[in-house]
């Protein structure tokens, strides 16, 4: 009897099937990155735990400032590298959030959130001398990319991009997801959101906001408002548990560049909801160095951005203005 022969295109094409057919269900993984959590849930019909972690230590290698052998860290050390695609697009949108604000955001503040104890490095003093010397080399203005070069003008410019990097990575994970298909998902890291389609419940993604509660231990949680995120990304930066006191006075710990001193703002808190998660985290921070005036103006001007903005009012109750 003659055995059939079979196409190969035809074997190709049962077996792309029946993988498409495989189960999905939602996974969840959990881990740290830049001394903060992260939490990405997803529906698939496989787990990628170690593609994300993988992709998150990438990420750590360009961005974070602590690691001693990332490009951040070697050119606040004026150590000669080469910046790679993720160091290129946070400087670029950081420079464009800086002309925005009028300055009032700046990633080379990092010696002052240095000064204040917010820092990877702590001063034991501060003092307007202090203020003022090391404002002489703070300043978006005197940093540049040449290609793939940083350029100071000023050896001692450092750089901090806690206040984008979080959020970007967020981008750069959901990127990682979309890239097999996946279209229902979840990415958290560090508090910064960017979801997409559902969740296991069949509705969109369901973000609490958190109250701004006068608490640093971080062990009261309460809820102010309540929104669903389908397909954007939402920050939230708030001065209300991340502060020092020194000599009795309370210090945020959001630096106005152009002060040297913490910002002095009536907006206890800012959600910035936009399509990107880069672009909402380095806003989120600029907002908080504003009055609330000039922040919603700000705001108000630019296409697709809403913000739930949590402000004292002159008697210091609890006031939203979405």
């Amino acid at each position: 009897m003659k055995k059939a022969n079979i196409p190969f295109y035809f074997i190709l094409s049962i077996l792309f099937l029946s993988s498409c057919k495989k189960e999905q269900t939602y996974y969840e993984n959990t881990g740290e990155i830049f001394k903060t959590s992260f939490h990405v849930k997803y529906k698939y019909h496989s787990d990628l735990d170690d593609e994300i972690k993988d992709c998150l230590n990438r990420f750590d290698m360009s961005l974070n400032p602590f690691n001693k052998k990332s490009i951040i860290y070697k050119v606040n050390n004026n150590e000669p590298v080469e910046v790679d695609d993720w160091f290129i697009a946070v400087f670029n949108k950081a420079m464009e959030v800086s002309e925005i604000s009028g300055g009032t955001y700046d990633i080379t503040c990092a010696p002052l959130i240095n000064l204040w104890g917010f820092g990877y490095s702590r001063k034991d003093s501060v003092n307007q001398e202090t203020i003022d010397s090391l404002k002489q080399f703070v300043g978006y203005q005197k940093i540049r990319l040449e290609g793939r070069k940083v350029v100071k003008d000023d050896p001692r410019l450092q750089l901090n991009a806690s206040s984008i990097a979080k959020g970007y990575s967020c981008d750069i994970i959901s990127e990682l997801l979309e890239s097999h298909g996946i279209t229902n998902y979840m990415v958290e890291i560090g508090g910064e959101i960017h979801a997409k389609g559902k969740n296991a419940k069949g509705v969109c993604w369901k973000i609490e906001i958190p109250k701004p509660v006068d608490n640093s231990s971080h062990s009261i949680n309460e809820r102010m408002d309540l929104i669903e995120l389908c397909n954007q990304s939402i920050a939230t930066s708030g001065n209300y548990r991340n502060y020092h006191i020194k000599d009795g006075k309370k210090y945020g710990h959001t630096i106005n560049p152009l002060t040297g001193y913490t910002a002095e703002s009536n907006i206890l808190s800012v959600s910035v909801i936009y399509s990107d998660c880069m672009t909402a985290d380095a806003f989120a921070t600029a907002f908080m160095t504003m009055d609330l005036d000039k922040a919603t103006g700000i705001a108000n001007h630019i296409p697709g951005m809403n913000c739930i903005f949590i402000y004292a009012d002159s008697e210091g109750n609890l006031k939203e203005y979405k």
